[in-house]
């Protein structure tokens, strides 16, 4: 029993809802930036090195392959996995690029927090004055007039 207790204690604690929620929205992001490099940077890049695609650039690792590829000069990279191995360097290289970009943006995310961070603290803070319960300004009104007429 006493773990299942401890377990929801766990679950329930903000930080792994934080972790949840991160972990979503990081999957959503990564999306975003497979799409950035596939959509965006390697079409150019394929262009200026053939019409192949990048992502689809390999060196055949056996004879089959090799014949499978001259025969069919323009085959994906898929297709030739399909054959036999592959050094498969252009999808290699392309998740190397996906991985620097959100590096970089991630970089960037706790570089911009540190910096608010900072500025949040160097702030000082504000002074709270929380003002007397009524039983506090009863009590002074009381050793007021206490002090005021000595003779009782």
């Amino acid at each position: 029993m006493g773990f299942i207790k401890e377990f929801k204690e766990f679950a329930i604690k903000g930080n792994v809802i934080d972790l949840a929620v991160g972990v979503i929205i990081g999957g959503a992001f990564g999306k975003i930036v497979n799409s950035t490099v596939n959509d965006l940077i390697m079409p150019p890049i394929s262009i200026l090195i053939g019409n192949k695609g990048f992502v689809n650039m390999f060196v055949p690792l056996n004879e089959k392959v090799r014949t499978f590829v001259e025969a069919h000069p323009n085959a994906s990279l898929e297709q030739a996995r399909a054959v036999g191995p592959v050094f498969a360097w252009g999808n290699f290289a392309t998740e190397v690029i996906n991985f620097l970009i959100l590096a970089f943006i991630i970089f960037l995310m706790v570089k911009a927090i540190n910096t608010l961070k900072r500025k949040q603290e160097a702030s000082p803070a504000p002074d709270v004055v929380i003002p007397p319960t009524k039983e506090e300004v009863l009590l002074g009104e009381i050793r007021d007039l206490l002090k005021s007429k000595p003779n009782l």
